[in-house]
């Protein structure tokens, strides 16, 4: 059976913390391979614009070039429809790859909003969890005691992703590249390349970087 860690996001731009996380699942937990999964509608981000598929994926792919066992997936983006909920993809990778074993890989802050998502109760045992830590030793006995919690309550199984997160979000990085500021320190060359021969992110026109703003998507709660 395939172990396989699927790693989700806008990548919105993929950064070095994603590649980071990546790396540390791959070799802590013998995985096959890591997908990396850009989202299509994210829920919880439907009031932002979203930078073009094509352009995240070119990103995404500039990126994990160097790692043999990091692949790019569109399955979400291929998917019919307007919002992507885990949920929903969960269910349709268990469908589609029957004898793989899946490993979701996501930060700390994600397993304490998890009851927020669209049905936590069927997310939390259909996959198991890699939950990265944060550098704050309180913090660290937080997310000790919220897996200790979902553990119980819904027979989650959610392991610790021993790497710490990058303490910078790809929005941060959007807009010290708008405003002309260094990122060298938190994006794969190959990506800072891209967005230098396109433009992506600049203010004005050249900088126009969506074709898929998500401004009348239903509402619905929770977002993921």
């Amino acid at each position: 059976m395939d172990r396989i860690g699927i790693l989700g996001g806008t990548f919105d731009p993929i950064h070095l913390g994603h590649l980071m996380l990546g790396r540390q699942a791959y070799e802590e937990y013998k995985l096959d391979s890591i997908w990396f999964m850009p989202s299509k509608i994210p829920p919880h981000k439907r009031d932002h614009t979203i930078t073009r598929a094509d352009a995240r994926c070119a990103m995404v792919e500039a990126a994990i070039r160097p790692y043999p066992h990091f692949v790019l997936s569109d399955f979400e983006l291929k998917r019919a429809g307007g919002n992507t909920y885990t949920a929903d993809t969960l269910r349709l990778l268990k469908a589609a790859y029957p004898d793989t074993e899946f490993y979701f890989i996501l930060g700390a802050d994600s397993i304490r909003d998890i009851e927020k998502w669209y049905y936590p109760e069927y997310v939390l045992k259909a996959v198991t969890f890699l939950a990265a830590e944060r550098e704050c030793e309180e913090q660290k006995r937080s997310l000790d005691r919220q897996i200790a919690y979902l553990t119980g309550k819904y027979s989650a199984r959610i392991l610790r992703l021993h790497c710490m997160e990058m303490d910078v979000s790809s929005a941060q990085i959007r807009e010290r590249l708008a405003e002309g500021e260094p990122v060298d320190e938190f994006l794969p060359p190959e990506v800072l390349s891209y967005i230098n021969r396109t433009g992506l992110y600049q203010k004005g026109p050249q900088g126009n970087r969506s074709d898929n703003v998500n401004r009348h998507a239903a509402v619905h709660t929770p977002p993921y």
